[in-house]
């Protein structure tokens, strides 16, 4: 099974490559600065300055850390949630609370990993917009581990990750479940264990991860993007009382617009090789 999600996980970065502009853009919405009175800058705002400024190209900043970030973190998660699975199935068909629990420790695994790479991933992306002599000027991932460790010093790689949270295995297999017990009311359509099934689940994933996320996923930006002190209460109160509560939807529908074909891309082929490592090691063939 460790096979089977590497393996996936070099398809996900095909998928990450064709999705990184919302990406990009839901970073920089994340992390703008606020200005008192100023409105807060659109989606369309973002891309358009992007390229006005830099090209069509500024779209793929920060991809080599992009890549980076779901080599670790959702390889991480993958592999430690199938594992536990796999344990859990060895006592019977798993219940839902048990499947919730191993998507928290898969996810707070894979948060843990892969936490040096969303800070490159977030300083990367939204340097730019900060004024040239508060810039990190990281020229790659190597190079900003090492700035990282230089002048922050191991805790620097460790910013944010107490906001770092995954619910996309969790809602994945809660939904498919329930597409699998029982028809669909008002139509009597039953689903099967197929490819269509497969892309309802991950899409209605895609969405509950979204939405879950997102105060999440905004204060974790914020807190990786700056090299204070501050904690992530502090960070919270203080966009609280600049911005509202609405902040922490910022950059709600490129994440969406990214992470729904992004989770469809990655269940549907995760379930595949699954099927495929089925027929191979029909002995492991307990996921």
């Amino acid at each position: 099974m460790f096979l089977t999600s590497v393996l996936l996980c070099n398809r996900f970065g095909v998928a990450c490559a064709c999705t990184h502009p919302l990406d990009l853009t839901k970073v920089r919405l994340q992390t703008a600065e606020h200005s008192p009175g100023a409105p807060s800058p659109s989606m369309y705002t973002v891309i358009r300055t992007a390229i006005s400024e830099s090209g069509y190209r500024s779209l793929y900043t920060g991809l080599s850390a992009s890549i980076f970030r779901q080599m670790t973190t959702t390889l991480t998660r993958l592999g430690a949630y199938e594992k536990i699975k796999e344990t859990l199935l060895a006592n019977g068909p798993p219940s839902h609370a048990q499947l919730l629990l191993a998507a928290m420790i898969a996810g707070g695994i894979g948060g843990v990993v892969g936490n040096p790479a969303d800070i490159l991933f977030v300083r990367i992306i939204s340097d730019s917009m900060k004024p040239p002599a508060q810039r990190y000027n990281y020229s790659s991932v190597s190079s900003g581990l090492m700035s990282i460790l230089r002048t922050e010093g191991f805790k620097g790689l460790t910013r944010g990750m107490d906001a770092n949270t995954a619910s996309q295995v969790g809602s994945y297999d809660f939904v498919k479940t329930h597409l699998l017990a029982r028809p669909l009311p008002l139509t009597d359509y039953q689903f099967r264990d197929n490819i269509l099934c497969h892309v309802a689940s991950s899409t209605l994933a895609g969405t509950i991860a979204t939405t879950i996320t997102s105060p999440a996923d905004v204060l974790r930006a914020r807190l990786m993007a700056v090299t204070s002190n501050k904690s992530s209460i502090e960070v919270l109160r203080q966009a609280l009382r600049e911005e509202g509560p609405k902040f922490l939807l910022k950059g709600w529908t490129p994440a969406f617009i990214r992470l729904g074909p992004n989770t469809v891309l990655m269940f549907v082929f995760f379930e595949q090789f699954k099927r495929t490592w089925r027929t191979l090691f029909p002995v492991d063939s307990r996921a």
